[in-house]
Order: structure tokens, then C-alpha cells, then sequence
């Protein structure tokens, strides 16, 4: 077999959890710097990491606690590496200061949080979605966020992928966030390489005595300075001007922290993505993430098969939200039902863009999954009273 009969053989299909791709597309992506505390259900991600970086020429480290672990994510970072933590409830409100740290000073990192039931320790083995709103806002003030929400181990390892991109591209953290129902479970997949090159982070070039760290052109991306390149920097967690020096004076914070707002914006083409199933004609839309989708996806069969038009809309980029997709989706609905494992988190964001009225939401937190059968009972039922 030559050369090229080797590059047109496809992978073999393998039976892998969604922890398992995770690690694995963090390694595709080029992350070489691992960061974390052991914590169900994310464990395994920390347990092939442990093997698959050091043969990649890569750091894995177990640190203390997850506070220690997300500070030494930042530092690996800023050190020129692809770094990633990987986390649960309870470790990922420790890491909330330090996110908060990443997104102020602006470097680029991935944190997975596998959502388990909550609050405080709660069911470490069973399922929630409830963190939705803490990804956005965990964090004290104001900052922009990625949040990516893959629902299968295919999209666990190709998201991952897209995540490293993104952070490395828009100079951010990146969350990554999953159930504990995908996180463990398996399914045999065939997991392609990359097909294109991976994004690099924007290198400081030019005169070293003009670099500004946080000084940033049309795209709203400053470049950094690559350690032992010799350019001067200065990062502190306090507003600062474009020198990455701290400033209070109203003009300048408005200005850096106004590009900091809006370069998301700017990217956003670039970073929302979704998924729409027969909405065009549907009379109910149901909208849903990770293992609610996958029952929601099925609620769609069996409510087509009687006869009720339902449809799914599926964010995959949560945050930013896919405001102008899901409005799409729905503008031909009567009703629109979100289920979800939470009190109703992404519901609330789903009102707000559509109203109260044509909202309604399907909240289970036991524990348990919600079934196919119990979403298409209320979707047929909605459907009816519309």
C-alpha cells in the first residue's frame, strides 16, 4: 500500500465514552498542558489525559484542588501552551475566580464541565443541566464567554477540537459543557482527524519597544507576546489600559472593556453553531441540549408518526446564544417546549427571545433523564391546545 492508499484509509470505528473523545480531541487540537482534580463524572477525561499527554510530548498535572488547578491553566497558557482543566459542579464554582481572571486578561484556555445533579455536592452520578446560567455568569462583572454544548461522543470530540480553535482564535476561554448521560456513555464512532490546520494564537511581531499587550486592531484580537520573545508585558486582573497597565480613568476602561464586550460579536459568524430538525412546517418546536435533545430528537419521531408536527432546534453553541437562528426556527411554531434537567435555566433564555407566552417548559431534576414519551406526550399536548 502506498502512500496515498494509507492517507485515503478511514479510521476504524472504536466503542469510546464521551470523556474518552474529549481527551482524545484535546490532543488532535494540540493541547499539551492538562490541569485538574478528580471529580465525577469527569474523571476519565483527567485518566486518558494522564497517558495520551506525555506521549504527545505534553504536561499532565494533578494539582491540589481546582482553584490551583485553573490558576495553573492560565500560567500554562500565557506560557505559549494549549492548556485545558476538566471539572464538575463542584469544582467548576472553584474555578469560577480564575475564569473570571482568564477572561479579563484575555487568555486563551479550554474548561470542560460535566454537569452532574446539584447543588453543593449533590448526585455525583446522575444528570443535570443546571449550570447553563453559571457558564455565562458564574464569574463577578461583566465578560464575554464561549460556551460549547456537544450531545454525542462524535460532537464531544469535534467541539473539543472547535473549542481549542476558538480560544485560540478569539483569545478567550472556551467552556465545554456536557451531561453526565453523555459524558458516560458509549457509542462506536469512527473519529476523523483534523482535515484542516489547527488555529494558532495571533504572536506579537514588529518593534518590541511599540508592543502594547492589550492594543488590538479591526478584528478586536490583541496579539501576544510569545515568552522569550522579548517583548514587554504587564497582565493584572484590574482594568487596564492598552500597556496591560492598571487604569481607573473612565475613557480608557470604557474603550478596552467595550472591545472585550464586543469581540465576541465581532466573531460570531465564526463561533454559533446549531442544529434545526423539520422545523420549517412544525406547529411545536422543541428546543433542547445534550441528553434532552437526544430524547427531544426521538419525541420528533414519534410525534411525526401521529400525525403532531414537531420539530427540534438544538444550540450547540450556547453561549453566545444563537439568537437569529432559533428565531428562524420558531417563526412558523405555535408553541415551543424546552426540556431540560434544571428548574428551567434555558428556558429563561428562551422566553426572553420569544416571550412567555409561546414558551413553555418540561423541568425534571430527579436525576433522571427525561424520556422521548414524556416529551412527546406534551409537545402532542401543546400542539392540540394551540
Amino acid at each position: 500500500m502506498n502512500v496515498v492508499d494509507k492517507a485515503r484509509v478511514k479510521p476504524a470505528a472504536k466503542l469510546l465514552s464521551g470523556n474518552n473523545a474529549c481527551a482524545l480531541g484535546a490532543v488532535a487540537a494540540g493541547c499539551r498542558f492538562f490541569a485538574g482534580y478528580p471529580i465525577t463524572p469527569s474523571s476519565e477525561i483527567a485518566e486518558r489525559l494522564v497517558t495520551l499527554l506525555p506521549q504527545a510530548g505534553g504536561v499532565f498535572i494533578q494539582m491540589e484542588d481546582e482553584i490551583s488547578a485553573m490558576a495553573a491553566v492560565v500560567g500554562a497558557s500565557m506560557g505559549g501552551a494549549k492548556a485545558m482543566t476538566a471539572t464538575s459542579g463542584p469544582g467548576f464554582s472553584l474555578k469560577q475566580e480564575n475564569i473570571g481572571y482568564a477572561a479579563g486578561a484575555e487568555i486563551p484556555c479550554v474548561i470542560v464541565n460535566v454537569m452532574r445533579g446539584g447543588p453543593s455536592t449533590g448526585m455525583p452520578t446522575r444528570p443535570s443541566q443546571a449550570d447553563v446560567m453559571q457558564t455565562r455568569f458564574g464569574s463577578h462583572g461583566d465578560y464575554p464567554m464561549i460556551v460549547l454544548a456537544p450531545a454525542s461522543v462524535r460532537e464531544i470530540y469535534s467541539e473539543t477540537i472547535r473549542a481549542f480553535d476558538l480560544a485560540e482564535t478569539c483569545r478567550t476561554p472556551v467552556i465545554l459543557l456536557y451531561d453526565q448521560v453523555i459524558a458516560q456513555s458509549s457509542e462506536t464512532v469512527a473519529l476523523e482527524p483534523p482535515t484542516t490546520p489547527r488555529a494558532e494564537r495571533k504572536w506579537a511581531t514588529g518593534p518590541r519597544e511599540e508592543f502594547k499587550p492589550f492594543a488590538a486592531g479591526p478584528d478586536g484580537i490583541p496579539a501576544m507576546a510569545k515568552p522569550g520573545a522579548g517583548y514587554r508585558v504587564h497582565t493584572t486582573g484590574l482594568t487596564h489600559s492598552e500597556t496591560g497597565f492598571p487604569s481607573q480613568d473612565p475613557e480608557t476602561v470604557n474603550r478596552n472593556l467595550g472591545r472585550l464586550f464586543s469581540k465576541l460579536e465581532r466573531h460570531r459568524e465564526q463561533i454559533e453553531s446549531w442544529e434545526a430538525v423539520q422545523c420549517d412546517d412544525a406547529d411545536v418546536v422543541i428546543v433542547a441540549i445534550g441528553i434532552s435533545s437526544r430524547a427531544a430528537r426521538r419525541a420528533v419521531e414519534i410525534c411525526r408518526a401521529s400525525g403532531v408536527r414537531a420539530g427540534l432546534f438544538r444550540p450547540i453553541t450556547l453561549w453566545p446564544f444563537p439568537e437569529a437562528a432559533l428565531c428562524a426556527a420558531t417563526k412558523n411554531a405555535r408553541a415551543v417546549l424546552v426540556p431540560e434537567l434544571s428548574i428551567g435555566q434555558l428556558r429563561l433564555e428562551v422566553e426572553r427571545l420569544l416571550g412567555r407566552d409561546k414558551v413553555e417548559g418540561l423541568h425534571q431534576f430527579s436525576g433522571e433523564p427525561i424520556t422521548p414519551a414524556q416529551i412527546a406526550a406534551r409537545a402532542t399536548a401543546l400542539a392540540s391546545e394551540a
